[in-house]
This record gives structure tokens, C-alpha cells and sequence, in this order.
């Protein structure tokens, strides 16, 4: 049963994915991309030169925290000035997120570059910033390593299907959001669950580790609102992970944002989305607290971004309409408000 599950999972451009994302499962903590470099490798994070002073968001008790962001300005301070001197900028980016951050296997270029939705955005960032979008050093970050990656200046900026929460404002600064999304539950075609609801009692739940989704559930268990039976004991280092360990029939279900579920589902024929999306939350870029003229300078490139017609809707149009379609309440890019 397992066996034919795994295979049927592993036809086509799925099964592709799906065995690249075996490998990944057992190297994802050693793995770095091309042109990586040492740790402090004079980011504008903590321990690295160039830090701007500022003021640590306050997130006790925060309201509406993709609100959160200081106003667009263009104005150079210590962060960006460091970042041009470097001549690059370093980014936290996933090199597995089908249509997001991922290694194409069917690309005809001699290096397998990265594509998808925040690569775009990370590239037009480094356009802006340095005259360039090939002025960029991509650097894989497992899930629960995005805010460490931050807080110890190993990157600049984290694009990363980051959702935007009070809990992370007290350790890194977003931008204002540039997705709008939500959680939702993908499992087996054939299977018993229906969404998030009932049908998930008894199931084992796969989600990341120091993601939204894992602290939902953990959140929805501890108040009884999700069934006590199930198990929500497996997490991964990278979200993708848990769709190998649903295709090898280790869980039941998996809980993820519904932008990253609709991928997957693209990726294997044997899954889909089960139910509506459950929550609602933005994706934002992350950076360093203290950087805080880099914050405001992503949000004047993320004003431009949104209205330039080779912008945000080109890149959505190319990557996330195959899955998400032309009438998601995702198909248009988030009204910023900033504090």
C-alpha cells in the first residue's frame, strides 16, 4: 500500500520534485547555495557592520501586525550603506518551495538557477539597492532557522514565505506585507479528511518547526478546539519535507499556508486542499530590527513593485495563477498600512 502510494506519488514532474526533496530531507541543515559565505559576512544583521540604530518593535499585545511597518522612504542610513559597499546583498531564501524558491529540474540553463515568487521580489530588492538583480547571495534557511539566520547577521533580509506575526516582531522587523494567505489542510485524495475540522481526529499532522501552522495546532490542541486524539507530533526542518513524509504514508495530513498547499498539490496529483483556508496572514520581509532604514527602503521598492506592470502581477501571473488562479483573493497584492 505504502509503496504504490509513494509511486503513484512520483509520477511526472511530482515525482521529480519529490525525490529532490528526499535528498533535501537529509541534507537541508549542511546545505548552502552557491556563493555563500561565513557567517558574518558584513550582513547588516546583528554582529556584522553597517547596523543602523533604531528602536525594537514593541509586539505585546499587538493588533493587526502586517500594520506594523515603518513608512516607504528612500533615504540611505548605515544598512544600506554597508550593503552597497559589500557590492551584494545576502538573502535567507527556501531552494524547495515549488513556484516560490526552487531548483527547476527541467531547466535547460547550464546552472540550475532559482525561481519563483520571492526570488523575483528578492532580485528586484538587489535592482534597486545596487543597480543589479544578479547582485544577490541566496542562501538556504530551514524554516526555523529564518529569524536565527536574521538575529545573527548571517543575511540581510529573509524572502521566505514569512508570515508576519507578533510573536516574531520581537525579534526581526517586517516591510509590509507582499502576500496575502492563509492555513489550510492538504492530504491524500482518497482520504477521510475533509478540512480542519472533526475528520482530523486520530490523523497524524505534519507541519514545520517554527512555523505558523505547528504553532496553530499546538495553540488549537492546548485549548480543545482541535480533537485531543490527534497527533501533531511531527515536524520538519523545511515545510516541503512534510509532503515526502505524506507521500511515504509517515502522516495523514499536512498543515501548511494554502499558497504552499496549492503548490504541492500542482507537484503530486495524489494530494489536494481539503477545506477553505482556516486563518489569515500576510508575508512580509524580514530583516534585523536595527536596519531600520533597509526596512524603509524595501517598502518604497514594495510601492513600486505593486504598481509596476512588470512587477508584482508578472511574477504572480508566471508562478502562482497556474495554482492559485486569476480571481484569489491572493491574486492581489495586500494594501499596505504602516504605523
Amino acid at each position: 500500500m505504502r509503496a504504490r502510494r509513494l509511486r503513484a506519488g512520483l509520477r511526472g514532474w511530482g515525482g521529480v520534485g519529490a525525490m529532490a526533496l528526499v535528498c533535501a530531507l537529509a541534507a537541508v541543515f549542511a546545505l548552502l547555495l552557491p556563493l555563500t559565505q561565513q557567517q558574518h559576512d558584513g550582513s547588516t544583521g546583528v554582529g556584522g557592520p553597517g547596523l543602523a540604530e533604531g528602536t525594537r518593535v514593541r509586539a505585546e499585545d499587538c493588533e493587526a501586525p502586517q500594520d506594523r511597518s515603518l513608512a516607504p522612504s528612500g533615504a540611505e542610513g548605515a544598512s544600506v550603506a554597508a550593503i552597497r559597499q559589500r557590492g551584494y546583498l545576502s538573502v535567507g531564501v527556501d531552494q524547495n518551495s515549488f513556484r516560490w524558491g526552487y531548483r527547476n529540474p527541467n531547466s535547460t540553463a547550464r546552472t540550475v538557477q532559482l525561481e519563483g515568487f520571492d526570488i523575483d521580489l528578492a532580485r528586484r530588492i538587489a535592482d534597486d539597492l545596487l543597480g543589479s538583480p544578479d547582485k544577490i547571495r541566496f542562501k538556504a534557511i530551514p524554516t526555523n532557522q529564518r529569524v536565527p539566520a536574521i538575529k545573527s547577521g548571517r543575511v540581510d533580509l529573509v524572502v521566505r514565505t514569512m508570515t508576519i506575526t507578533c510573536s516574531r516582531l520581537k525579534d526581526v522587523a517586517f516591510s509590509a506585507p507582499y502576500f496575502l494567505t492563509g492555513q489550510q489542510v492538504l492530504a491524500p485524495v482518497s482520504s477521510g479528511v475533509k478540512g480542519y475540522d472533526g475528520s482530523l481526529a486520530g490523523r497524524r499532522i505534519c507541519s514545520a518547526a517554527g512555523s505558523t501552522a505547528h504553532d496553530k495546532l499546538d495553540a488549537d490542541k492546548k485549548a480543545g478546539k482541535l480533537d485531543a486524539s490527534a497527533d501533531i507530533s511531527t515536524t520538519v526542518p523545511n515545510q516541503l519535507d512534510c509532503l515526502v513524509r505524506l507521500q511515504l504514508g509517515e502522516v495523514d495530513a499536512v498543515v501548511t499556508d494554502g499558497a504552499l498547499a496549492a503548490s504541492q498539490a500542482a507537484q503530486d496529483p495524489t494530494v489536494e486542499l481539503k477545506g477553505r483556508r482556516f486563518t489569515t496572514e500576510y508575508y512580509g520581509v524580514a530583516m534585523n530590527q536595527k536596519a531600520t532604514d533597509l526596512v524603509r527602503r524595501v517598502n518604497r521598492i514594495l510601492e513600486q513593485y505593486r504598481t509596476d506592470p512588470d512587477g508584482w502581477r508578472a511574477s504572480y501571473d508566471k508562478w502562482l495563477r497556474p495554482t492559485l488562479g486569476a480571481d484569489s483573493e491572493s491574486a492581489t497584492p495586500p494594501v499596505p498600512k504602516y504605523k
